[in-house]
C-alpha cells in the first residue's frame, strides 16, 4: 500500500507546489511508483509537469463532487514511475458543492483506496487554505509534509495549520502523522533565514529534515518549461536539493519498516518502502 502525503500549508509562496511535484518526480527517479494529486484550483502542479489545465476535461474536480473512479483521470508523465490526477479550475467549485454532501470529509480517501496498491507513494498538492479540499487530503494522509517559507511571517501560520492536523487527528483520521517539516527559499547570505531555521530545528528537532531547500533561478524556471527540476537542469542547487529530500524520505521509510521490540512486544511502525536514491 501506498504511503500517502500531504504537501499543506496554508499560506501561500512557501513552495508547496514546488515541493510537491519535485519530491514526486525524485521519488520517481528512484524508480518508485509515484501518483501526484493536485487539490489546488490553480492547477500549478498541472502545469509544471507540462500539461495544459484547461485542457482537461475530467479532474479531480470530478472524483470529489461526482464521485468518478480516480483511475479514470490519472495522466502518465515524462517519467516512467510518475502520474498525475489532475485538477483544473472546476475544483473552485468543490469548496461550495460539497459543504451538503453525505461524506464529504472521505470523498478523496474512498477514491485513493481504489489506487494506493498500484503506487509507492501517493503524494497530494494541497491549496493554500484550511477549507474542505484539504481536509479531504488530511483525512486521507498517512501524514503531512510542511513546506516552511524561511521568514518571520511563515513562522507564525505554522501554529494554525498545526491545529488544524491536531483537529482532524482527534475527530477524522486518528492515525495522522506529521512527516516533518521542510525549510524552503533558504538564503545562506540572510542572517533571517540562518535565525528561522534555528528556532525550527531548536523546537520542532528531527521532524525538520537535514536537507533545506534553497532560493534557486532554476527551481523557478523548470514550471514555466513544464518539468521538474530534475529534468530541467539535474546539476541546479534546487534539484539536487530535492533528491536529497526523496533520499531522506526513502531512508525513513526504510528505517520505520523494522519495527523494534520492547519488553517482548513488538512496536514502530509497519512494514513500508525501502530502498536508497
Amino acid at each position: 500500500m501506498a504511503r500517502i502525503i500531504a504537501v499543506s500549508n496554508q499560506k501561500g509562496g512557501v513552495g508547496k507546489t514546488t515541493t510537491a511535484v519535485n519530491l514526486a518526480a525524485c521519488l520517481a527517479a528512484a524508480e518508485k511508483k509515484v501518483l501526484l494529486v493536485d487539490l489546488d484550483p490553480q492547477a500549478n502542479a498541472v502545469s509544471g509537469l507540462g500539461f495544459v489545465a484547461g485542457e482537461i476535461t475530467e479532474s479531480m474536480y470530478n472524483v470529489l463532487v461526482d464521485e468518478l473512479p480516480i483511475k479514470g483521470i490519472i495522466l502518465s508523465t515524462e517519467l516512467r514511475c510518475l502520474d498525475l490526477a489532475p485538477a483544473n479550475q472546476d475544483l473552485i467549485g468543490a469548496e461550495i458543492e460539497l459543504v451538503t454532501a453525505m461524506g464529504r470529509e472521505v470523498r478523496l480517501k474512498e477514491a485513493l483506496q481504489a489506487v494506493s496498491s498500484q503506487y509507492d507513494f501517493i503524494v497530494m498538492d494541497c491549496p493554500p487554505a484550511l477549507g474542505i479540499l484539504t481536509v479531504n487530503a488530511l483525512t486521507a494522509a498517512d501524514s503531512v509534509l510542511i513546506p516552511l517559507q524561511c521568514e518571520y511571517y511563515a513562522m507564525e501560520g505554522l501554529s494554525q495549520l498545526l491545529k488544524t492536523i491536531a483537529l482532524i487527528k482527534k475527530r477524522l483520521n486518528p492515525g495522522l502523522e506529521r512527516e516533518g517539516i521542510l525549510l524552503t527559499m533558504y538564503d545562506r547570505r540572510n542572517n533571517l533565514s540562518f535565525q528561522v531555521e534555528q528556532d525550527i530545528r531548536g523546537h520542532f528537532q528531527a521532524e525538520v529534515f537535514t536537507t533545506v531547500i534553497p532560493r534557486n533561478v532554476k527551481l523557478s524556471e523548470a514550471p514555466s518549461h513544464g518539468k521538474p527540476a530534475i529534468l530541467y537542469d539535474i546539476n541546479s542547487s534546487g534539484a539536487q536539493a530535492y533528491m536529497e529530500v526523496a533520499s531522506e524520505l526513502i531512508k525513513r521509510m526504510t528505517s520505520w519498516s523494522v519495527p523494534a521490540v520492547e519488553g517482548g512486544v513488538q512496536i514502530g511502525r509497519p512494514q513500508n518502502i525501502g530502498g536508497e536514491l
